[in-house]
């Protein structure tokens, strides 16, 4: 018995290849069953993350990109700001000569508005001296009628109430 026990003859030596078929077969199927989709599984892990790494770099870089434009805004603020000012200041010149050259032209208004004002009141006094001499000679001639003088007597007094008057005044009415 011992002898069967180690001994190789050929039935054992045939099932023992026909076993080693049968594993190998069975090896296959199950590697073929169990480890392809284990392959799969993994492979697709490894293309998504490999994708997750590409998106992660893609915007990696985006956020590089809009870094450097957020940092060359900020540079330029003060040239915006610098020309916003300028833009307002000459604005507000603009603004400021508007207004002059308006208050000009209203203060000329004005003056040429008093300068008629004060035309029409010297006619009037012309006008009311005009009248006030008309009744002083009025009142001469009454005088000189009553007195009943002679023509050198009213010449006289005509004389002094013209110079009275001023002379002046009526000659440059």
């Amino acid at each position: 018995m011992l002898e069967r026990l180690f001994g190789l003859d050929p039935q054992l030596l045939f099932d023992a290849f026909v076993l080693a078929v049968n594993i190998f077969i069975l090896f296959l199927v199950a590697s073929y069953n169990l480890f392809e989709p284990a392959r799969n599984l993994l492979k697709k892990r490894e293309e998504r993350i490999a994708a997750e790494l590409d998106s992660a770099k893609k915007d990696m870089e985006d956020a590089k990109a809009l870094k450097e434009d957020y940092e060359n805004r900020i540079a330029n603020i003060e040239a915006e700001a610098d020309e916003i000012l300028a833009k307002a200041r000459k604005s507000a010149v603009k603004n400021e000569e508007l207004i002059i050259a308006q208050a000009k032209e209203e203060a000329s208004r004005i003056l040429k508005r008093a300068d008629n004002q004060i035309e029409l009141e010297k006619k009037k006094a012309a006008d009311d001296i005009k009248n006030e001499i008309i009744d002083v000679a009025t009142v001469l001639a009454s005088k000189v009628l009553e007195a009943e003088v002679d023509e050198n007597k009213s010449k006289s007094l005509i004389d002094d109430t013209l110079r009275e008057i001023g002379e002046s005044t009526w000659q440059n009415q």
